[in-house]
């Protein structure tokens, strides 16, 4: 059976770590048709866009994709193409589990933890403004439904 991802390879080393993360899924043998499509500075180049439509059809077309860093211009260029992705497939949970390993020496021990934090609210809700010149002032937004989806 072939699964078909959406790839992003990414800006920067993105090309490179998604080059090496696609040997170590072929490595599984694993059978993946991949689909590259352009998200951040090199689709901006080549569509003028950050975030191409087809990027996106892609994604919900396939329901996975693998995507490499992407670069974030500082006070100019566009916004954050990570931010664009989670609000546009309302990606709304982050979790980060943390697990000791057998072996592995450690300050601490058996740890088993998941870390979850909501991805979408927050700072993460781009309310921003130029309160003086180098100044900016976020407002941090926080709803019910959000709060409840991700508990």
């Amino acid at each position: 059976m072939t699964h078909h991802v959406t790839l992003i390879a990414g800006d920067g080393i993105g090309p490179e770590i998604t080059a090496a993360t696609q040997q170590v899924i072929a490595a599984t043998g694993v059978k993946i048709a991949w689909e590259e499509v352009l998200a951040g500075k090199r689709a901006v180049e080549q569509s003028g866009a950050p975030l191409p439509e087809a990027t996106l059809r892609s994604i919900r077309k396939r329901k996975v994709a693998l995507k490499g860093p992407l670069e974030t211009q500082i006070g100019k260029g566009f916004a954050s193409v990570n931010v664009m992705l989670r609000k546009q497939l309302n990606l709304y949970a982050n979790v980060r589990p943390a697990r000791t390993l057998p072996g592995i020496p450690s300050q601490f021990k058996n740890v088993d933890l998941v870390i979850m934090r909501e991805n979408t609210e927050s700072l993460y809700s781009g309310i921003e403004h130029v309160v003086a010149p180098g100044v900016v002032e976020s407002i941090k937004v926080i709803t019910k439904k959000a709060s409840i989806r991700i508990a």
